[in-house]
């Protein structure tokens, strides 16, 4: 059956956790019951305001978030997501050119009408993960090759030796490259806690991961604002 292909692209299955941001309960029950069905780990949230405490509290792989919902509707929902770099699935009735543009230029990877195939859906959200590398036991950027199953990371074939938080911290350039990310953002993501404005550890980390690497050049600073992985 079609629910069961999920992204596995011929290699091991990494579980990928998917916020679903829907008001509509019989809309919702019903993404979820298919995408638990394809293997993938799914949180539902009814309204803007739960799904941004769910968003602070969790680290998801993609949400799919609905626009017309009660207390914070999905524009506004999506400029809180933007500086995370999570990817967004716009999942609406709003159907005007304009809205689907309003959407995509906030940050949203993609924008599904209702009322929808579940097909449809399940290649949409597909296609997004694997833009992000997401859902991969194996990811490579140039000479650099990441087992996340292992955490094993080599480079030309030879073992880099990355300190946890290290390793965390190139899954997430690489998941975000060539996007300019925040110390603020790269904080949270990476140590789960709030960030506090007077600290250098995102600098060391970031010092130290580029020069194991070789990679000053690909990894660079941006000014005000942190680093960008560019590739």
């Amino acid at each position: 059956m079609y629910l069961k292909k999920s992204i596995d692209l011929g290699k091991q299955r990494v579980m990928i956790n998917i916020l679903i941001v829907e008001d509509e309960r019989p809309i919702s029950n019903l993404i979820r019951v298919n995408l638990a069905e394809g293997g993938y780990s799914c949180d539902v949230a009814d309204d803007g305001m739960q799904a941004a405490d769910m968003i602070e509290q969790n680290r998801y792989d993609l949400i799919l978030l609905d626009i017309m919902l009660p207390k914070v509707n999905g524009y506004e929902l999506m400029e809180y997501i933007a500086p995370t770099g999570t990817p967004v699935i716009f999942i609406t009735a709003k159907n005007d050119v304009a809205d689907r543009v309003k959407g995509l230029h906030l940050g949203a990877d993609d924008y599904i009408i209702k009322p929808f195939e579940i097909v449809e859906l399940l290649a949409r959200v597909e296609a997004v993960l694997r833009r992000y590398n997401k859902g991969e036991s194996r990811i490579a950027v140039g000479d650099v090759e990441i087992d996340t199953q292992s955490r094993c990371v080599k480079k030309n074939g030879r073992q880099i030796d990355l300190t946890m938080k290290e390793y965390e911290l190139l899954l997430l350039f690489i998941r975000n490259k060539n996007i300019a990310l925040f110390r603020e953002t790269i904080f949270e993501r990476v140590w789960q806690s709030d960030y506090l404005g007077d600290t250098r550890t995102v600098d060391l980390h970031v010092q130290r991961l580029r020069k194991k690497l070789g990679w000053e050049k690909m990894i660079v600073a941006v000014y005000k604002v942190g680093y960008r992985l560019e590739y």
